[in-house]
């Protein structure tokens, strides 16, 4: 009964210390620029269609949802505005934190995870060469970067998609879908996006890397590995997205009509 209870707060315990002697590592030198590249382009390659064509379906959800809830309100001058706040805070940065996890994350897992079992990281550290500051923190790092871009990629075309699905499906008006931007959604409502993206984007390369570090049993050890990163992943993203969007609404007030 006590492994039952002690196993998933050690797990917690040894991923945070991985998560810091991460953040130490980025400092060392020299830098891995590129390993960064490489890892930086594989990611983007490899996620940049997927969440293409996940933001259009995503934006227009949004719009219509968001309008549908402020027509019955009586207020449907301010369906645009509804649909980029909807985009800009949560819907961007969720779907970029789900296909950087799921896409690049998976693959990072199962990338490092072959090395453990070919054991080229013990080869790696008798050569006295740290495997966490030339694989990990080069990958964390491209996470990171892509993650911040694909969330713009995705909130510009899900503001799109919203106003193609308002104007045709809702009947709104071009107009009043564009004039409507700027009266509830202000500029940190775009930096707090790209915040959570760059978040969601350090957790999910730091669970994927150490998972697939310490991968054990062979093939099927990489497998469970992948999908542990990916699982445990998507449930640190959802906490983070509620402690980030709670201490916003506290630091920052809402935009007064």
């Amino acid at each position: 009964m006590i492994r039952v209870v002690t196993g998933p707060l050690a797990t917690a315990g040894k991923l945070f210390a991985f998560g810091a002697d991460v953040l130490l590592a980025v400092f060392k030198r020299p830098f891995q620029f590129r390993e960064f590249v490489q890892q930086a382009w594989f990611i983007a390659s490899v996620t940049i269609i997927p969440i293409a064509l996940v933001a259009i379906p995503f934006g227009a959800v949004v719009a219509l949802q968001t309008g549908s809830l402020v027509q019955q309100f009586g207020a449907q001058s301010f369906v645009g505005s509804a649909a980029v706040l909807a985009v800009l805070r949560e819907a961007a940065p969720i779907a970029t934190a789900l296909l950087v996890a799921g896409a690049g994350g998976s693959a990072i897992a199962a990338d490092l995870g072959a090395r453990k079992i070919r054991e080229e990281l013990d080869a790696m550290m008798v050569l006295g060469i740290d495997p966490i500051q030339r694989l990990v923190v080069p990958r964390v790092l491209a996470c990171m970067l892509v993650a911040v871009f694909l969330n713009g990629l995705v909130s510009v075309v899900g503001v799109l998609g919203g106003y193609i699905f308002n104007v045709v499906l809702q009947g709104g008006t071009p107009g009043a879908y564009l004039a409507s931007f700027t009266a509830l959604a202000q500029t940190p409502d775009l930096y707090q996006g790209m915040a959570k993206a760059l978040v969601f984007g350090l957790i999910a390369a730091i669970v994927s890397t150490y998972m697939g570090m310490h991968a054990d049993g062979g093939p099927q050890g990489v497998g469970q590995a992948v999908m542990e990163s990916v699982v445990i992943t998507f449930l640190l993203l959802f906490m983070a997205n509620f402690v980030m969007s709670a201490l916003y609404f506290q630091l920052i007030p809402a935009k007064a009509l």
